[in-house]
């Protein structure tokens, strides 16, 4: 549905974007995850032929964002950061008028209307003025103006900013229903958005992709061995100074809640019963064991910590 190589992006001197490449499928939920500042927006911007690239290729569904912009334009639904909303007009009214633009007119403008009214929960809202809803209540009405003319790939940036917590679980079951017909590209700073919703992760920071996967394989191509959870009745210190020192585990440190602690050791799972037992003959109570992996939280400060460093290193 996507394919990008080589795309770059400068703003005068200063790179946003440099040298990517990737390839999204149809039909696919794909977050593209990075801090504020990665690149995300000028990818978007790339993509929606906002703006041309510095450099490199895009195509969408086949079809080049240099030389044919207009076709690409129709084959997608933008939601940006900020809505662009005329508040002064009702949800229908912006709708119809939404539709319009997108070259709807009669009884096809009306039908588009109501269908996505009806997917994006707003029949309720639908004859209220848009200045008089609720944050959570104007973010489907750009996604409902986003979907008319179904198009077959969607592109939101940072959806649920703004939004209460009630609002961010709405936004995302309806971002969650709108996929799998067609490709949804969700932008966000937000990790638990892109670890709810996302079948595939693409991490940017310092305008480059670091990583590209499920979230699943992320974390275990940059977990090594097993990860076990212990919740621990005793001296931390001297808890931590037992586990440290078995055989087989790598690493032991608190997780910040009471008790808790996180044990790294290689792949052989004897070792976990070994653990049991040394917190339970050295007369500490255990409370619960369990086996952990990666957050994609983790596994993204892993990423961005680790590029730093070594950007760290080679301008020593």
């Amino acid at each position: 549905m996507i394919h990008v190589e080589g795309l770059t992006k400068f703003y005068g001197l200063k790179p946003a974007v440099r040298d990517i490449s990737l390839d999204i499928e149809r039909g696919k939920i794909v977050g593209l995850l990075g801090p504020n500042g990665a690149g995300k927006t000028t990818i978007l911007r790339i993509l929606t032929c906002f703006m041309q690239p510095t450099a490199g290729s895009v195509t969408v569904d086949g079809l080049d964002c240099r030389t044919q912009s207009l076709e690409v334009r129709k084959r997608i639904g933008f939601l940006p950061e900020t809505v662009p909303l005329y508040t002064d007009l009702s949800v229908q009214a912006f709708l119809g008028f939404a539709g319009k633009i997108k070259g709807l007119n009669g009884t096809d403008l009306k039908r588009e209307v109501d269908r996505v009214v009806a997917d994006c929960g707003l029949q309720a809202h639908r004859k209220r003025l848009i200045k008089h809803l609720s944050k959570g209540l104007k973010q489907r009405v750009g996604l409902a103006q986003a979907l008319i003319k179904d198009p077959p790939l969607l592109i939101l940036d940072e959806p649920t900013t703004g939004l209460d917590p009630a609002q961010i679980i709405e936004v995302r079951n309806l971002i969650r229903e709108l996929g799998g017909e067609r490709t949804v590209l969700l932008s966000t700073h937000i990790l638990p958005e892109v670890d709810q919703i996302c079948e595939r992760v693409i991490i940017v920071h310092n305008g480059r992709v670091r990583k590209e996967d499920t979230p699943g394989n992320l974390a275990r191509d940059i977990q090594q061995g097993l990860r076990t959870i212990l919740s621990v009745d005793g001296p931390e210190e001297e808890v931590l100074r037992s586990l440290s020192g078995l055989a087989g585990v790598t690493g032991a440190q608190p997780t910040g809640r009471p008790g808790e602690i996180v044990v790294t050791s290689a792949g052989d799972e004897a070792v976990r019963p070994l653990m049991a037992r040394t917190v339970v003959e050295s007369g500490w109570g255990l409370r619960e064991m369990r086996s952990s992996e990666l957050s994609l939280e983790e596994v993204f400060v892993h990423l961005v910590t680790e590029e730093t460093e070594q950007q760290g290193e080679s301008g020593s």
